[in-house]
């Protein structure tokens, strides 16, 4: 007999989800992490805490830059960035606890150690060994490091020491224009530190349509961040006491002062020591696990979700598949639609987007029809000072069927909620024209958009 019926690697959010969804499906299960806390990256170092950081940061930048227009007048203004962070760890201990409390009131087990997958019905946690029916590995992923340019946590930094400086560093270098990078980049900013973003792609936020990278970069440009695109970071130079980064455009040598350097070019998966080669299981070209549509290995009483597999590399979609897997492990229905994944960059204002781009639609051969709504139409942007933004909503010219949605603008996180589940459901966008929104919301922007696909915005001029 089996010490559990399921062993799930990794307390993140798509192995502690999995974990209570296992639970209630009446499964014994097991929960392993080697970290001090649960909750992974994204509640540690990652989500949580820098959304901490970002609401903090926005609400002194909104006092100090727009408190005039508001008619409020605040003298003596600062920003205690040691009070900041007790906010951002007081929030992160709070969720630790939430979690904690799961596990225990699901009676799910807790090891702590590094699992490591012995046999396809053992895990290995310490000198302790454990057997199991199932095993699930949600050991999420790590920030890339660049080969040439290591972390030393010091100068050059990952976005784990990013989120917890003593005081905003006088110069910032980013290299990489992407949702950590960016979001990293505003805190920083904000509080007064010089911050040049370096970018290989020739536009920000590059998984965008070209009309919503072009306007982030014009409005974070207004917030006194630099960009320098389609530079290829090179390497490190120490001038005395000084540090400058290195790069090249157009053949040209170029050097970025620097008290540090923040490396946000992407995380890859953390795959090593699981012991998948006890198993026969390989890794594909990008060190990710191979699965089946059942979230299934090689070895099909192992499975994997999350970071470690295909896939974009988001807390919601670790989540969604760890349910996914445990119900189909259970014999229940499980799916995850890749479809209609969001995802969301929070800087100020947020982007956000859902499905194709128009781009992408046009690569597939799709013909589209298109609609845009600026918020400087939308009455409650109006009043709350956030005009600055765009809505787009692409669609099947021949069906009206949503494609895809963008957004740029103030609550852009909240508002693509709405157009994920318009498309849920294989909605057009004459469903969202014809939904009946509260007035004045910045809402009626997505069905203003919505309206502009068939030429008929009541407000946009």
């Amino acid at each position: 007999m089996s010490d559990f019926d399921l062993i799930v690697i990794g307390a993140g959010p798509g192995g502690y989800v999995a974990a209570i969804r296992a639970s209630q499906l009446g499964l014994k299960t097991a929960l392993v992490e080697k970290g001090k806390h649960l909750g992974g990256t994204c509640l540690n170092v990652g989500c949580i805490p820098s959304k901490a950081l970002l609401h903090a940061t926005e609400l002194y930048h909104e006092m100090h830059d727009k408190g005039a227009s508001y008619g409020i007048t605040a003298t003596k203004l600062s920003m205690d960035v040691k009070g900041m962070m007790k906010h951002k760890d007081d929030v992160v201990n709070q969720l630790r606890k939430g979690i904690e409390f799961l596990i225990k009131n699901n009676k799910i087990t807790l090891l702590s150690g590094t699992g490591k997958i012995t046999n396809a019905n053992t895990v290995s946690v310490g000198k302790k060994s454990y057997t199991t029916k199932n095993i699930l590995i949600a050991t999420g992923s790590t920030s890339v490091e660049l080969p040439f340019m290591k972390f030393d946590g010091k100068t050059v930094i990952s976005s784990d020491e990013g989120i917890a400086f003593d005081t905003a560093p006088k110069k910032l270098v980013v290299v990489g224009a992407g949702a950590i990078g960016l979001e990293l980049g505003s805190v920083w900013a904000r509080l007064g530190s010089d911050v040049s973003v370096v970018e290989l792609l020739p536009q920000v936020v590059s998984t965008y349509d070209n009309d919503i990278c072009k306007m982030a970069e014009r409005l974070f440009k207004r917030q006194g961040i630099k960009f320098f695109l389609n530079h290829k970071v090179t390497g490190l130079k120490q001038k005395g006491k000084k540090t400058f980064l290195t790069a090249t455009h157009k053949d040209k040598a170029i050097e970025f002062e620097a008290d540090k350097i923040l490396v946000a070019v992407g995380r890859k998966p953390f795959t090593e020591g699981l012991g998948l080669e006890s198993c026969g299981i390989e890794l594909d070209a990008h060190k990710r696990i191979p699965v089946n549509a059942h979230f299934q290995t090689k070895a099909p009483n192992i499975y994997a979700i999350g970071d470690v597999i295909h896939g974009p590399m988001l807390a919601h979609k670790a989540e969604e598949e760890g349910i996914a897997a445990v119900e189909l492990m259970a014999g229940k229905a499980g799916h995850v639609n890749y479809e209609v994944i969001p995802n969301v960059v929070y800087t100020d204002p947020e982007i956000a987007s859902v499905g194709l781009s128009e781009t992408e639609a046009k690569e597939r051969g799709i013909e589209v029809n298109t609609g845009k709504f600026p918020f400087a139409g939308n009455g409650r942007a109006l009043a709350a000072c956030a005009g600055d933004g765009l809505v787009k909503i692409i669609a099947c010219k021949k069906t009206d069927k949503l494609l895809g949605v963008q957004v740029i603008g103030k609550n852009a996180s909240e508002l693509i909620a709405s157009a994920v589940v318009h498309m849920e459901y294989g909605g057009s966008a004459e469903d969202i024209a014809r939904t009946i929104t509260a007035h004045p919301t910045l809402s009626e922007t997505l069905k203003e958009a919505a309206m502009a696909v068939d030429k008929r915005a009541i407000h946009g001029g």
